[in-house]
C-alpha cells in the first residue's frame, strides 16, 4: 500500500462505494459507485453471493479481511492502488464489527465503527461523518447520539454532531421514535434489525427531492475486542421507488425475517398478510386446507374443503371480504383457487372484469369485485416439501398498476417463505395435539371420592407443547390414601410417555403398602434402569430428569407422612395459623442413584388445606419463584372456601398468561373418621382369645347394623387371629373400620410375610388365606416399624353404603 500523509484528509483520495451484504452473505444493494470501480452492473450482482466478487484478484490488488478477537470474520476491506497515489475503498458497512488486525488508516477506520481506539485524525472521521454516500449515527449504550453525519441529519431532520459533543437523546417524534424503538432491539437482541419505509424527500434537499422514495434504516450492535455491546449504529439509505428490483429484494429479505415468529398457525399468515398489504396488493387472503390444521401428509390424499386462515385489506372495513376468518371457503371448479390447488402453479389474471369467465360463475365474488373496482387477480399456492397447504388471493383496486410477471416471481418466493413456516406450525400442532391426547389419556380423568380427602385439581399444558407434569390420589389399605405429584424434564411425546411409565410405576408400588421414602428409592432405581435400557438400544429416548413427592395421608391418626425427589415441598393452610409450607426433607432428584430419601411425618388437623405443585406454578410468575410462593400463599388464604373455587384463585393469581412450563396442582382438604367409626382391641396371645375376638367384632358390626356381614367377618376375624397367633409373635391386635368398605386388620409384631397357596386334598392346612381371599373384596399385608398389618375389606349393604356416604 502506498504511503499515505496522515496530516491530509484521506477522504480526498478515495472514492468510496457501497456494498449491502444480507445474514446470508448475498448482495442486496450495489451503489453506481461500486459498479464504476468493479465493473459490474447491480442487475448482474443483485442476489448473488458477494465473496466471490470480491476475492476475486481481477477485482482488488490487497484485501484486508476485519475479524474479531474471536477469529470470526465480521467483513472485509478491498483496496486498489492506482498511479498518484490514488485508492479506492470497497467496504461491506453491514458487516463491518470490530477491529481486527489491519494497518495504517484502515485500522483506523474499522475502529470507528467499533467504537475502540480513536487512530484517526480529526480530519479523518469529519470525512466519514460528513462525506460518507449513506445517513450514520453512532447511538452509545443508553441510545445517546454520539455521531450523526450531516446525510443523516438531513434526511430524519437531526442536528449534525461530531467528536467531543456531549452525548444528546435521539430526539422525539413519530420517526425518531421509531429509530429507537429499531436500535433498543439491536441492543437487546444483538441482531441486525432492517425497516423500509415510503418518503416523500423535500424540495431542495437533494437531487431526488419532491419524489416519492423507498428509505432502507437499518441498526446494528457495535462491540469491543472483548465482545462487549458499546453503542448501536443506524445507517439510513435512499432509493428511487423506480427501483422496483431492489424494493423486492427488500421484501424478501424483510419477509424473511417477520414472517414465522411464531409457531403459531393463525398468525404465521396473519403475517404474510402483512408483508403482502399494501406493498403488493390492496387486499390478501390466505386459505387453507382443512387437513392444514392438524395433519400434514393428510393434505396429499385430495384437495378437501379450504377454511379462511387469514386476510388483510388497506380498507379498515373489508368491504371486499365474502368469508370470514375460520369460516369455510367455497370456490367453483374453475376458479384460480381450485385451479392453483390442482397444478400447485400459480394462476394470474392482469385484467380483471364483470365478464370474466371464472367470475362470471361466482356471483357472490362478482358483485363484490365490480363494487370495489377489482381490475387485477393472483392466486399462488402455499407449498412445502411437496406438500399443498393452500392458496393466497392477491386483489389489486386502488394500486392502478395490473399484476406483472416480476409481481408473479415475488410472491412465489414470498409463499414459499411463508408455506414452510406454515408446515413447520403444522408439524408443531400435530405432535403438541398428539402428545396433549397421550398426556391427558395418561392422567386420571376424574377422580374418585375418598374418605380421608376433599380433591381439587388443575393441569394446565404448556403454551410451547405439552410436558410430563402428573398427579394422582390412590386409595390404600385401612382407609389412607397416597398424594402424589410429580414432573418429567422436557415436553412433547417422549415426556409425557415417561410421565406415564413413571405414575404406573408408582401406583403399582403404592398398592404394595410401602413408606413413602421406600416407594421413591424404588422409582428412583426404576429411572436408573429405564436409562440404561434406553442407552443401550439408542432407540428411545431416556428420561433426562423427573421430581417426585409422594405423602400418605391416615384420617383415623390424622397424620401426613411425605418424601421428596427433588420437587418443591407442599403448602398448607391451616384454619387459624398463617399459610406455610410443610417442612419435608429435600431429596435428590429422580435419575442420580445412590442417595437416601427421608420422610416427615406431621400432624393434621381435620379441614387443613394442603396444596401439591409442580414447579411450572411457582415459576409462572416471571421465574421468580419468591414471588411464586408469596402469591401461592394469597390464593391458599381463607381455607374454608370450596375448593373449586380455591382452584381457580390459584389460576388466576400465578397464571395470568399461558404457561411456558406445564402446570400441575392438587389441592386436598383433609378429613377425620370419627371415633364412633373405629374399633380395635388388643387380642392376648391365648387360644381362648380367638372365641373373645369373634364375639368383639360381631357386637360390633350389630351397633354399626352390619348383621348381613356377620358370618364373613367372623370367619375372617377367626382366620386371621389364628395365624398371627401360630406364625407371629409380640402384641396381637384387631381393628374395625366403618368406611366405604367394611376393613378388618389384625397387627403383629413379626415381618413374616403371609402368602395364599392351594392346599392339597391330603393337607390337614394351609387354606385359611385362601378363604379369607375368597371371602374380601380385597386383601393384603403391609409392614410397619413395629411389625406388620393383615387387612382385608368387604363391600357394604347398599344401604350401610348410602349412610357411610352421607357420613
Amino acid at each position: 500500500m502506498p504511503d499515505i500523509d496522515r496530516a491530509t484528509d484521506p477522504f480526498d483520495l478515495m472514492t468510496t462505494a457501497l456494498i449491502l451484504v444480507d445474514a446470508h452473505g448475498l448482495i442486496e444493494y450495489w451503489s453506481p459507485e461500486a459498479r464504476d470501480l468493479l465493473g459490474y452492473a447491480p442487475a448482474d450482482v443483485l442476489g448473488r453471493a458477494a465473496a466471490p466478487l470480491l476475492d476475486s484478484e481481477s477485482v482488488a490488488d490487497a484485501v484486508t479481511r476485519v475479524r474479531s478477537v474471536g477469529g470470526r470474520w465480521q467483513g472485509r476491506v478491498c483496496v486498489r492502488h492506482h498511479a498518484g497515489h490514488r485508492v479506492e475503498l470497497v467496504l461491506g458497512i453491514r458487516t463491518l464489527a470490530a477491529p481486527g488486525d489491519g494497518g495504517g488508516y484502515l485500522a483506523g477506520l474499522c475502529d470507528v465503527a467499533g467504537l475502540g481506539r480513536w487512530e484517526l485524525s480529526q480530519a479523518v472521521l469529519r470525512g466519514l461523518l460528513t462525506r460518507s454516500p449513506i445517513g450514520i449515527a453512532v447511538l452509545d449504550a443508553n441510545l445517546r447520539r454520539l455521531w450523526v453525519n450531516d446525510v443523516l441529519a438531513g434526511m430524519e431532520g437531526l442536528p449534525a454532531e461530531g467528536n467531543g459533543d456531549p452525548p444528546a437523546p435521539l430526539g422525539t417524534g413519530e420517526v425518531l421514535q421509531a429509530m429507537e424503538r429499531q436500535s433498543r432491539q439491536a441492543l437487546t437482541t444483538g441482531a441486525t434489525k432492517l425497516c423500509v419505509d415510503r418518503v416523500v424527500v423535500p424540495s431542495g434537499t437533494s437531487h431526488h427531492s419532491g419524489r416519492e422514495h423507498l428509505r432502507l434504516r437499518s441498526s446494528f450492535p457495535l462491540r469491543s475486542g472483548t465482545g462487549a455491546v458499546l453503542g448501536v449504529c443506524q445507517t439510513a439509505v435512499d432509493f428511487p421507488e423506480k427501483d422496483r428490483g431492489r424494493e423486492r429484494l427488500l421484501l424478501v429479505n424483510e419477509a424473511s425475517e417477520y414472517i414465522g415468529t411464531t409457531l403459531d398457525l393463525g398468525r404465521t399468515v396473519a403475517e404474510l398478510t402483512e408483508i403482502l398489504v399494501p406493498r403488493v396488493a390492496d387486499f390478501a387472503a390466505v386459505d387453507l386446507l382443512d387437513d392444514a390444521r392438524t395433519a400434514g401428509a393428510a393434505a396429499q390424499r385430495g384437495h378437501g374443503g379450504l377454511y379462511r386462515a387469514a386476510h388483510l385489506s388497506v380498507r379498515a372495513d373489508h368491504p371486499e371480504v365474502v368469508v370470514a376468518i375460520d369460516a369455510p371457503t367455497h370456490y367453483q371448479a374453475q376458479s384460480p383457487q381450485s385451479r392453483a390447488l390442482a397444478t400447485g402453479s400459480p394462476v394470474w389474471d392482469a385484467a380483471v372484469t364483470s365478464s370474466t369467465r371464472w367470475l362470471r360463475q361466482d356471483p357472490l365474488r362478482r358483485e363484490a369485485f365490480v363494487r370495489i373496482g377489482v381490475h387485477s387477480h393472483l392466486v399462488v399456492p402455499l407449498r412445502a416439501r411437496g406438500v399443498t397447504a393452500g392458496v393466497v388471493t392477491l386483489l389489486r383496486w386502488e394500486n392502478p398498476d395490473p399484476f406483472d410477471e416480476d409481481d408473479v416471481l415475488l410472491v412465489e418466493e414470498l409463499a414459499a417463505q411463508a408455506a414452510l413456516c406454515v408446515d413447520n406450525a403444522r408439524r408443531f400442532a400435530r405432535e403438541h395435539s398428539a402428545a396433549l391426547a397421550l398426556q391427558t389419556s395418561l392422567l386420571p380423568p376424574a377422580l374418585p371420592h375418598h374418605s380421608a380427602v376433599e380433591i381439587g385439581y388443575r393441569y394446565l399444558p404448556a403454551d410451547a407443547g405439552v410436558g410430563g407434569d402428573w398427579f394422582d390420589v390412590i386409595p390404600l389399605s385401612g382407609a389412607r390414601v397416597a398424594l402424589v405429584v410429580g414432573d418429567v424434564v422436557g415436553h412433547g411425546i417422549h415426556a409425557a410417555a415417561s410421565m406415564g411409565r413413571l405414575r404406573a410405576a408408582v401406583q403399582t408400588l403404592a398398592d404394595l403398602d410401602l413408606p413413602p421414602d421406600e416407594l421413591l428409592t424404588h422409582v428412583d432405581d426404576l429411572v436408573l434402569r429405564l436409562a440404561d435400557e434406553a442407552e443401550a438400544t439408542d432407540r428411545d429416548p431416556a428420561i433426562t430428569g423427573a421430581t417426585c413427592l409422594y405423602a400418605v395421608y391416615d384420617p383415623v391418626s390424622r397424620k401426613l407422612c411425605a418424601a421428596r425427589a427433588g420437587h418443591p415441598s407442599p403448602s398448607i393452610a391451616h384454619l387459624r395459623e398463617p399459610v406455610g409450607f410443610l417442612d419435608v426433607p429435600a431429596g435428590p432428584p429422580l435419575g442420580l442413584g445412590g442417595l437416601p430419601f427421608e420422610s416427615a411425618e406431621i400432624d393434621v388437623e381435620e379441614g387443613t388445606v394442603i396444596a401439591f405443585f409442580t414447579n411450572g406454578l411457582l415459576e409462572a410468575a416471571d421465574h421468580d419463584v419468591d414471588a411464586g410462593l408469596e402469591r401461592l400463599s394469597f390464593a391458599l388464604a381463607h381455607p374454608d372456601r370450596p375448593l373449586e373455587e380455591i382452584c381457580d384463585t390459584v389460576v388466576r393469581t400465578l397464571l395470568a398468561d399461558p404457561p411456558r412450563d406445564d402446570v400441575a396442582f392438587l389441592v386436598v382438604r383433609t378429613r377425620v373418621l370419627s371415633s364412633d367409626r373405629v374399633a380395635s382391641w388388643d387380642i392376648p396371645s391365648t387360644p381362648s382369645a380367638v372365641p373373645e375376638a369373634r364375639r368383639s367384632a360381631l357386637g360390633q358390626l350389630a351397633r354399626w347394623d352390619l348383621d348381613d356381614l356377620a358370618f364373613t367377618t367372623e370367619l375372617i376375624v377367626s382366620e386371621l387371629v389364628t395365624n398371627a397367633m401360630r406364625h407371629a409373635h409380640g402384641p396381637i391386635s384387631l381393628r374395625l373400620i366403618h368406611d366405604r368398605t367394611l376393613i378388618c386388620e389384625v397387627s403383629d409384631a413379626s415381618n413374616t410375610s403371609p402368602h395364599m397357596r392351594r392346599a392339597r386334598h391330603t393337607d390337614e392346612g394351609g387354606r385359611g388365606l385362601f378363604l379369607v381371599a375368597q371371602l374380601a373384596q380385597r386383601w393384603g399385608a403391609r409392614y410397619t416399624a413395629h411389625g406388620k398389618t393383615i387387612w382385608t375389606e368387604q363391600p357394604l349393604p347398599a344401604l350401610a353404603t348410602d349412610t357411610a356416604s352421607a357420613a
